[in-house]
């Protein structure tokens, strides 16, 4: 592996903050907390028409820009660090990775061009009521409506599911005759219920959909979804853990440059060695959760057979650090750091969301030990 990022990639971090910087300010943010949507449609034309970002790992066949996982962590880290409201994860992580996933090459020409170029919004719909990102535990059901027929239609109901609500595609894991599959359903299908759910992160939007005798495609084989979940989930928690890192740093950033401008008993609070080790402390696991992410993330590029582990672990490690950079964000802060006004609780509820979003660090440390002991096994 190749651990130090190309010029190219630099620049994708330098430019991306600078867009982000103007189209992502703490107003923006703020206001489309407020909306249905959670996003804004020019905002996302350009993200797509001036940046090419909704195709970042898309091949370039398919309309993309043909980069892989390392480029993709770098845009999730600046994105998290400007809180970017945005369908991206949704549409440029999860849906495009399972379909890429898939082997369905009929389904990549079809829905792989509109994720592409930003006309298309996508998901993954996997998580029912206890928010489990497993295909093995769906009860959603997938029967063929005849015979004759060679559709299907889907029953059942998916929770927690991000930007299912605006999603013009909706790639849903339902149990068929065969086992889990995975199922293209178009965001205004008959049947098809979708209610914006309240949840603590107003900055990332989630919905429940309900599903009643709902049209869909077999997207590859039935039976096929639980590798393609693993793999796109492998993937996901990498570039999670990329912009849990981009959130950290921001939380650590804004404690330095308040701890040197708040005065208490005549001298800045940043003098004081209490505040020093806990600027010491975050800076430590801030440092550790970034060698994580990017350490999976070159993982991933280099195809590793060690990916399965690294990308549980970057989760893990970058989960926990972000939410005690958040909290100390705001301890830092004192009294102001609690108020509505002031954005430090607006990382504090994305580093918590974050943490449960694809499995808990205990889920993914649960993940790791059984890798490990696997390998043990084998050698």
């Amino acid at each position: 592996m190749i651990f130090a990022f190309t010029d190219e990639q630099r620049e994708l971090a330098a430019t991306l903050r600078r867009f982000l910087q103007d189209k992502s300010p703490s107003s923006e943010v703020r206001r489309l907390m407020q909306t249905e949507a959670g996003y804004d449609p020019r905002t996302w034309s350009q993200l797509a028409g001036q940046l090419g970002l909704p195709g970042l790992i898309i091949p370039e066949k398919h309309g993309g820009s043909g980069a892989g996982p390392v480029e993709l962590a770098v845009a999730c880290e600046e994105m998290g660090r400007a809180l970017l409201c945005a369908p991206f994860f949704a549409t440029a992580v999860l849906a495009a990775q399972a379909l890429l996933a898939c082997g369905d090459q009929g389904a990549a020409d079809e829905f792989l061009p509109g994720i592409a170029d930003g006309t298309t919004i996508a998901t993954l719909a996997v998580a029912e009521d206890d928010g489990g990102w497993s295909a093995d535990g769906v009860a959603t059901r997938a029967r063929r409506p005849g015979r004759s027929g060679d559709g299907y239609v889907l029953d059942g109901h998916k929770s927690f599911v991000i930007d299912g609500h605006v999603a013009d595609l909706l790639l849903v894991v339902a149990r068929a005759d065969g086992g889990p599959s995975l199922f293209a359903v178009r965001g205004g299908a008959d049947g098809l219920g979708r209610r914006p759910l309240e949840t603590l992160d107003l900055t990332r939007k989630q919905a429940a959909l309900s599903l009643d005798a709902v049209p869909a495609r077999l997207i590859g084989a039935e039976g096929s979804a639980a590798d393609v979940v693993a793999a796109t989930l492998r993937l996901a928690a990498v570039a999670l853990a990329a912009e849990q890192v981009g959130g950290a740093q921001r939380c650590l950033d804004m404690s330095i440059e308040y701890a040197k401008i708040r005065m208490q008993f005549g001298r800045p609070i940043g003098s004081f060695q209490a505040i020093k080790h806990m600027c010491a402390d975050m800076l430590l696991e801030v440092e550790s959760a970034r060698s994580a992410a990017y350490y999976a993330a070159w993982a991933a590029q280099d195809g590793s057979d060690e990916l399965p582990l690294l990308a549980s672990l970057a989760k893990a490690c970058c989960s926990e650090a972000y939410f005690r950079a958040a909290a100390d964000n705001i301890q830092i802060h004192g009294g102001i750091g609690f108020t509505w006004e002031h954005d430090a609780h607006l990382y504090y509820r994305r580093a918590k969301s974050a943490e449960l979003m694809l499995g808990t660090p205990a889920e993914h440390r649960e993940i790791a030990a059984g890798y490990l002991i696997d390998g043990a096994a084998r050698g």
